[in-house]
């Protein structure tokens, strides 16, 4: 039986206020498995304005409607407003595992993490790493087992982290995609990463499905996606029934996106899905070959910016 491997991030506060209780009663309601990724430090999403002089940004931010998802006050964070901390919401996040769902790391501040890992060292990378894991393991009682890169942003030092860390598995890039988002490499999947001459013991499995944001409000095959029409492209591209890893965000298919989610999970449960974690999966692959492939970064369609891809 094919899998859909569910990776949520959690980026704002309000993220995880509102749209991660959400998420947590449709997959409830779906029967569907997930892994969330929490970020566990300040929301400093306001921060995120200082991309607006970078190639494609205004043009994700007209497409993709964010005041409108995000909501002004998030926006506002770390600018106008104090930057609330995120690691303050306990019930929330306990109330997901208390349902069953595996938690994991996201990162330790959103913002600061995406816009500045891919230039620093190893003592500012493992310091924010190391932040996130004790914040996890005082809120849950016990060290996380995954870990998903904000924004897809890594660096050398921070994969030798996810090893020392002991992390069997983790989600931190992206397979490359062709214009419509499907996979320019059909047999893209889970692989070994190896950073100059050593293989990483920590599986990756790479996100293999463009995310609603990439997608909304393009044109493709002279189509526009719209909120009508983009769960149809996402299940034409699954038709064919292979694994595949989809990345959603609490601060969208959590709470205006919802919609479009659950026409997923249902269109994916009759195309003979089961839709699972990101521990359940680890078990599907643990013991199988698995290709090698070095660190590298690329764009991809409908997003602004270089991130960790499998070329």
């Amino acid at each position: 039986m094919p899998n859909i491997v569910l990776k949520i991030d959690v980026d704002t506060f309000r993220g995880t206020k509102e749209g991660v209780p959400n998420l947590v009663r449709i997959l409830k309601q779906h029967q569907a498995g997930a892994t969330f990724l929490f970020s566990l430090g300040k929301d400093h999403t306001g921060w995120a304005l200082r991309r607006a002089f970078r190639p494609g940004f205004f043009q994700k931010v007209s497409r993709t409607s964010v005041v409108e998802h995000y909501g002004i006050k998030t926006l506002m964070y770390g600018v106008l407003l104090p930057a609330p901390d995120i690691g303050n919401c306990t019930t929330e996040m306990r109330a997901v595992a208390d349902a069953g769902f595996e938690c994991g790391i996201h990162t330790w501040d959103h913002v600061v993490w995406h816009d500045n890992v891919r230039q620093r060292g190893k003592d500012w990378t493992c310091g924010q790493m190391q932040q996130a894991q004790q914040k996890f393991q005082q809120i849950f009682g016990h060290t996380p087992a995954t870990h998903g890169a904000a924004g897809w942003q890594m660096n050398e030092h921070a994969f030798v982290q996810l090893d020392q860390f002991g992390m069997q598995y983790a989600s931190d890039g992206r397979a490359m995609l062709t214009d419509d988002g499907s996979l320019a490499n059909p047999e893209a999947g889970p692989y070994r990463l190896k950073v100059g001459n050593e293989v990483k013991s920590c599986i990756q499995m790479p996100t293999t499905l463009p995310t609603l944001d990439e997608l909304l409000g393009r044109t493709v095959n002279c189509q526009e996606l719209t909120s009508s029409t983009i769960a149809a492209h996402i299940l034409d591209l699954t038709k064919n029934l292979r694994d595949h890893v989809f990345t959603l965000h609490a601060e969208l298919e959590g709470q205006k996106l919802a919609p479009i989610f659950e026409e997923l999970l249902t269109g994916w449960h009759k195309q003979g899905y089961r839709c699972i974690s990101m521990a359940d999966y680890f078990n599907v692959i643990k013991d199988k070959e698995l290709p090698t492939y070095p660190l590298s970064w690329a764009s991809l369609p409908g997003r602004s910016g270089e991130l960790v891809a499998l070329i």
